[in-house]
């Protein structure tokens, strides 16, 4: 097998030898190293422990405390981050904050207001002495390796995909509140998380590439949520045969196994990598101690990973493209039925009209992004096509560069010309294609990307207006196969004849110095901030209330419900800078009825504070009160919002307007089985909503409401569960878990808001 998980923890001795843990383990490990070694100290000789333990500022390493060595936004997410740092007190930078400005490129789209927001964010580096790069210059993650990835150091960025760890850096990818208390010079607060050792071994075939490593890792990880929140460590004796790209390739597609970050040993490569981007400074050895323990472990053998596609919608529904050759039409007939429970309406999807005489024909093939757009895997594209005729049927090849230094270094080696003479299409440095705002293929049309996720909606269809195409995730030497075959799935291994050349990469780093603004420990408080008409402040949000009443806005029974659906992205970012304008868009791909349901419940609380609470709630109230010890309930001690259910939310983007767009309607809670990740989670606090725990299908629906007594009470008393009752034709008792909280989050939730907390704390040092 190329992939097998362990059922225990292990020991790895030496770097090289796995002692599963059980009841033989301590002699075994007594024998190898000649000394008892208990697992507490092992656990010490993790990679990922050295270095959380010198960013940590707890007196715990079981509680961390953490504070990063730099910060990174793209232009979805940093004009939110900076209003919200501003409105709780900040005055500058505190770290280095670079802002990209790579998801929102095509400024035709929305008008002036992306070009608005790339303005702004160029007027708060220089306000507040941060580092702006400007469109087309390069993608967020590219640049982060290129320019700050740093070896034992931690970078927070605002994007799910902030991945270092080839490079020696522990990257997280968080919501943008997270960014916040980092420039209030607060701290990133977790329990000291799992880590789990990625033991490689082995050679990869050529024509297997880093998404096929990747995808093979995410199918075998993802559905059991075996490292959901954890830390992928990587060693073995098969990173020796990788290159830095290849690493990285692999890294950064760690995101879509739910992990909460990943940390690589570090050799010669890496240490070459940083020399040729003038940073050989940047580098030290990391490996793991004589001895380390591992709280699971993944064994993957290169040798016998496969080119692999992952099939519409979802990175984990990956298989090797010969598999998915030999049992296309059953494959084909399961994604069409996977594809009916995810997307609601009337609009049809099919995939089995892409058999053609029994072969799987695509329509279009995309390499793009911090995942594909790498020096190496554009250099195997090109040894692929180079020289072939790409046909002008309706196949079409797109390739985007993940940065200007790469794209220069390509085009002097002669690389662009091969592609554009065989037919492909050059662009940019832009994630468009990773999040449905590039290269959006015709209705009824299956794309092939070497981008990070193939969600539903996610290469920019809207099923609600009747429109529907899917993107597969494959490897970019697989795509160019397929390019040369005339759109027929074809895997890179099937091709004879192709030698992979990798010259030497010449990074130039003149076009940054050229272009880049840099003003990091250089802030300029005399600089005013450039607003644009659609760059507006948040909405007031009020402190929670003694009781909640939740109007159940939306219930979603699917089995995953992604960010992506939460809040699209595309065209619903445009509006990422206006926070009420956004709102709209909640939920309008998955539920159009939600943002009524939930503007309803707003009112309620509108004309509730104004004391004039409406009939309807009140005759509510008068029915909780017949519960037995509410009797006290009113309109003066009962908050009103609104409350969405879905079994597992929250897999996916970084986003926080998945949350934040359901406060500014008026959310105040989430109900969930579990959350898909902690980066949701999290911005469901920093926005003030309760993060909720049930079990079991929910017995209320839309339109109903779910009662909390005493929620304020319950978050200041560090309660973990909460008696709730659902008010509907009858009366029903719930019982609600709330989860781990830490004390800065309770205070989060109880202010109604990471900005109200900050500000209340930033008033009272005023007062004192």
């Amino acid at each position: 097998m190329m992939i097998t998980k362990s059922n225990t923890g292990a020991y790895l001795v030496n770097g090289t030898e796995l002692v599963f843990d059980g009841p033989d383990a301590a002699a075994a490990l007594q024998a190898k190293t000649g000394k008892t070694v208990t697992r507490e100290e092992a656990k010490k000789g993790a990679i990922a422990y050295s270095i959380l333990e010198r960013h940590n500022h707890s007196e715990s390493m079981s509680e961390l405390s953490l504070q990063f060595d730099a910060l990174a936004s793209h232009d979805i997410t940093f004009v939110g981050v900076i209003q919200t740092a501003k409105a709780s007190g900040m005055e500058r930078f505190p770290l280095p904050y670079v802002l990209t400005n790579c998801h929102n490129s095509l400024c035709a789209v929305g008008g002036t207001l992306n070009e608005d927001d790339h303005r702004f964010g160029l007027s708060a580096a220089k306000r507040y002495g941060g580092i702006f790069v400007p469109p087309h210059q390069a993608v967020i993650h590219s640049y982060m390796r290129e320019m700050h990835a740093t070896c034992g150091a931690m970078i927070l960025g605002s994007d799910s995909h902030t991945r270092y760890g080839a490079l020696g850096t522990l990257a997280i990818g968080e919501g943008g509140g997270e960014l916040v208390k980092q420039l209030l010079c607060k701290t990133y607060d977790i329990q000291y998380p799992e880590v789990v050792c990625v033991y490689l071994t082995g050679k990869p075939q050529p024509g297997v590439g880093p998404q096929d490593v990747a995808l093979a890792i995410i199918a075998a990880t993802f559905e059991a949520g075996y490292v959901k929140n954890k830390v992928m460590e990587f060693v073995g004796d098969g990173i020796g045969y990788l290159s830095a790209d290849f690493r990285n390739g692999i890294d950064v597609m760690t995101t879509e196994t739910t992990c909460l970050s990943s940390i690589w040993q570090t050799d010669e490569v890496i240490r070459e990598y940083y020399r040729a981007h003038g940073r050989e400074d940047a580098f030290r050895s990391l490996a793991p101690a004589d001895v380390a323990y591992y709280d699971g472990v993944i064994q993957v053998d290169l040798s016998k990973v496969r080119p692999m596609i992952a099939l519409p919608f979802h990175p984990s529904n990956a298989y090797p493209i010969a598999e998915v050759q030999q049992n296309l039409e059953e494959l084909a007939h399961e994604t069409e039925r996977r594809a009916k429970a995810l997307i609601k309406g009337n609009v049809q999807y099919s995939l089995r009209d892409k058999i053609v005489g029994g072969r799987l024909k695509v329509d279009q093939g995309v390499v793009a992004g911090c995942a594909g757009g790498t020096y190496e895997n554009i250099l195997d594209v090109a040894a692929i096509v180079g020289g072939h005729n790409l046909g002008n049927d309706t196949f079409g090849l797109s390739v985007y560069p993940d940065s200007q230094p790469v794209m220069i270094e390509l085009t002097k080696q002669g690389v662009m010309t091969s592609l554009m003479t065989a037919g492909a299409t050059i662009r940019t440095a832009f994630c468009g294609p990773c999040f449905g705002a590039g290269e959006v293929p015709a209705t009824g049309q299956l794309s092939i990307r070497h981008t990070t996720r193939n969600f539903p909606n996610r290469e920019g269809s809207k099923p609600t207006d009747g429109q529907i195409a899917s993107v597969a995730l494959m490897d970019a030497r697989s795509i160019a196969a397929t390019a040369v075959n005339g759109g027929f799935l074809t895997a890179a291994t099937e091709l004879e004849g192709i030698r992979f050349q990798h010259p030497a990469f010449f990074f130039d780093k003149t076009v940054y110095e050229h272009r880049v603004y840099d003003g990091v420990g250089r802030p300029d408080p005399e600089i005013p901030l450039a607003y644009g008409p659609n760059i507006v402040d948040w909405p007031a949000m009020g402190r929670m209330e003694e009781n909640l009443l939740l109007g159940v806005a939306s219930v979603i029974l699917d089995p995953v419900t992604t960010t992506d659906e939460l809040i699209p992205s595309g065209d619903a970012s445009t509006y990422r800078s206006n926070p009420v304008r956004m709102s709209e868009f909640t939920l309008s791909r998955k539920d159009p009825a939600y943002v009524g349901l939930a503007k309803g419940f707003q009112m309620q609380e509108a004309q509730r504070i104004a004391g004039e609470t409406p009939a309807a709630v009140e005759e509510v109230l008068a029915r909780i009160r017949t519960v037995s010890g509410l009797e006290n309930t009113s309109a003066g001690n009962t908050g009103i919002g609104s409350m969405l259910y879905a079994k597992k939310p929250g897999d996916g983007s970084a986003r926080e307007q998945a949350a934040s767009c359901q406060r500014v309607l008026g959310g105040c809670a989430n109900i969930a089985e579990e959350y898909a990740t902690k980066r949701y989670r999290s911005n469901l606090i920093n926005w003030g909503m309760l993060p909720l725990l049930m079990d079991g299908t929910p017995d209320f629906q839309a339109g109903e409401y779910v009662f909390l007594p005493g929620a304020r009470n319950a978050i200041m008393e560090e309660k973990e569960r909460i008696t709730a009752y659902v008010i509907g034709e009858t009366i029903r008792q719930v019982e609600l878990r709330i989860g781990a909280l830490t004390g800065n989050e309770r205070q989060i939730l109880l202010a109604g808001s990471l900005i109200n907390y900050y500000k209340e704390l930033s008033q009272s040092a005023v007062s004192v």
